[in-house]
């Protein structure tokens, strides 16, 4: 009994409240200040508060708000009061529910019951899938672990296509699947055919689910824990098809133990380049004649470090093509992906005259991978490798692709929606920084010094920790500083790190990480700061050209005002 009375109420974030409600998040923020009787947090944070779920519902009842639940909605309440933000261990104990195996945190028995009793209603498998994407988009708001996308699944699956015994398009569900990284199991399950999948998860709670899935599903998949790289579970694998998302910006992804692995074919990926090593290990893995799709953060395709990586995919004939795709797709952040398309020539095939470069960065993205989705000539260039291999052996698709503008009314309300987006998560990565003393007062170290005692790697001017006494971020952080730059620039103009005379000042290690997490989304919000300043050009482009041909109307000659924002909307509500 006590039990019962010491077990944790349900509680719902503002989005999930705008769900319950059917209305936008701004309304639901419109309601705290306008509505002194709006319930006030129960837990959370002051910048993600939780609300109690009873409390709310009353409340919107009594404004005549509320909607009615549905017992899937019920049963994620009863989750989210159990495990709180700990999702992947809710979707754990649901899954060893619904297969009738023991659970290291089993559910309560409100939780159990309903769980019996809406998969004998819906089926296991139906019900788990979508308590999965439940839990994918609530990791999308929070910024939680990253998670596949649905949308990014159906987009990887529609370029997988079908796998032969090749690796190539056919209608037979045979040969095999693997993803190296694969989390709970999104695009190791995909919707293409495979007698067998292989995946590989470092983190036991996200492989328990992906087990879990593929066991719901009928499908038949062997999936390891462990870490693919540093002890990777199937080294003997060829895989016909390999799927992959790799983690992004690891620094310490086992470089230093990996330096003569044979699986480094196109030279050893650098140390600040963790993608690269990923894209030779999904290469390693796959059959002659086979596949392998990669989910790369677009920078990867024009970083100076890695472009003789990037140079030897391309001399060899290996890289097929690179798919530009919208922001939004990612469950951790909302920068821009490619999708790079590998493939390992079998005996005698002929070297590819071309690389294939599709850029649907400005399309919509659940319009991609659809049957009517396909890419349009103009999103398309086939580009010779010579005219790729140049000193930056950028592998960009917008760099090849000319733009083409067919529907301009469509196009620039699509741009001015990203534009918005856009202002409002390069706000959200900006940091709030307090004011400081004016100083820091610490002792000042060499990156010189860290370097010489083995402390700290060096690829070219990107500095990388190799303790845990030394936060990556933190490095990189201050060697930015004025003083820094300012060493480092030459009579010419031209910034040079110069590592002898960098400094930075000496912090424990909690303190390190609180600057390093500062400088880390500063680097964010530089990046999304770029892709604006690409589309501050394309939509201005785009506007002058419409307006001077007739296509686009200037807002007084249509009799309307400029679409209304979403504070505006939610002050209607």
């Amino acid at each position: 009994m006590a039990a019962e009375e010491s077990a944790p109420a349900a509680v719902v974030t503002a989005a999930e409240i705008a769900r319950l409600a059917g209305v936008t998040r701004a309304a639901v923020s419109n309601w705290r200040r306008r509505h002194p009787d709006f319930p006030s947090p129960a837990a959370g944070t002051a910048t993600s508060p939780l609300f109690a779920l009873a409390e709310v519902q009353r409340w919107l009842s009594q404004q005549g708000k509320i909607r009615e639940t549905s017992g899937e909605v019920d049963l994620w309440h009863e989750l989210r009061a159990q495990y709180g933000d700990d999702l992947l261990t809710a979707l754990g104990a649901v899954g060893a529910q619904l297969l009738g195996v023991a659970a290291e945190h089993p559910l309560t028995e409100p939780a159990a019951a309903a769980v019996t009793a809406l998969s004998a209603e819906r089926g296991a498998q139906a019900l788990y899938t979508d308590l999965v994407e439940r839990c994918i988009a609530s990791t999308t708001r929070s910024g939680g672990e990253p998670m596949t996308t649905p949308a990014l699944e159906r987009i990887v699956a529609a370029f997988a296509g079908p796998v032969g015994e090749t690796g190539g398009p056919s209608d037979a569900t045979v040969g095999t699947v693997y993803d190296p990284a694969c989390g709970i199991g999104t695009l190791l399950l995909a919707a293409v055919p495979g007698t067998h999948r292989y995946g590989q998860e470092l983190n036991p709670a996200t492989a328990t689910i992906a087990d879990f899935r593929a066991r719901l599903d009928g499908r038949t998949a062997t999936v390891a824990c462990g870490d693919s790289l540093r002890k990777d579970s199937f080294p003997d694998l060829r895989a016909d098809l390999v799927l992959c998302e790799p983690p992004v910006g690891v620094a310490d992804w086992g470089r230093d133990d990996l330096l003569l692995d044979p699986r480094w074919e196109l030279g050893v990926p650098p140390r600040s380049e963790s993608e690269l090593a990923w894209v030779q290990h999904c290469y390693a893995h796959t059959a002659p004649g086979g596949r392998a799709l990669l989910v790369l953060p677009g920078s990867v395709a024009y970083r100076k470090a890695g472009r003789r990586v990037r140079a030897e995919l391309v001399r060899r004939g290996l890289l097929i093509s690179v798919v530009a795709l919208p922001p939004g797709l990612m469950s951790s952040h909302s920068l821009p992906v490619h999708l790079w398309m590998l493939r390992r020539p079998a005996q005698g095939d002929p070297a590819p005259a071309h690389i294939r470069m599709i850029d649907l960065s400005t399309a919509a993205p659940d319009g991609i991978g659809t049957k009517n989705g396909a890419p349009t000539p103009e999103q398309i260039a086939d580009v010779s490798p010579v005219d790729i291999l140049d000193d930056d052996v950028d592998l960009s698709p917008s760099r090849y692709v000319t733009p083409h503008h067919g529907d301009y009314p469509a196009e620039y309300a699509a741009l001015r929606d990203r534009v918005q987006s856009l202002a409002r998560d390069l706000l959200d990565l900006l940091p709030v920084l307090p004011a400081g003393p004016g100083r820091i007062e610490a002792a000042p170290i060499g990156l010189g010094d860290l370097v010489r005692g083995g402390l700290v790697d060096l690829d070219g001017t990107v500095p990388t920790s190799r303790t845990d006494q030394l936060d990556t971020d933190y490095l990189r952080g201050f060697l930015r500083s004025a003083t820094n730059i300012r060493r480092g620039t030459t009579a010419s103009g031209t910034f040079r790190l110069n590592a002898p005379a960098a400094r930075l000042p000496q912090m424990d290690i909690g303190r390190q990480r609180e600057y390093g997490e500062a400088f880390r989304r500063l680097a964010a919000f530089e990046e999304l700061l770029r892709e604006a300043a690409a589309i501050g050009d394309r939509v201005g482009v785009l506007a002058y050209d419409g307006l001077t041909k007739g296509a686009l109307l200037p807002p007084s000659a249509t009799g309307e005002s400029p679409g209304k924002s979403e504070s505006q909307e939610a002050r209607e509500q």
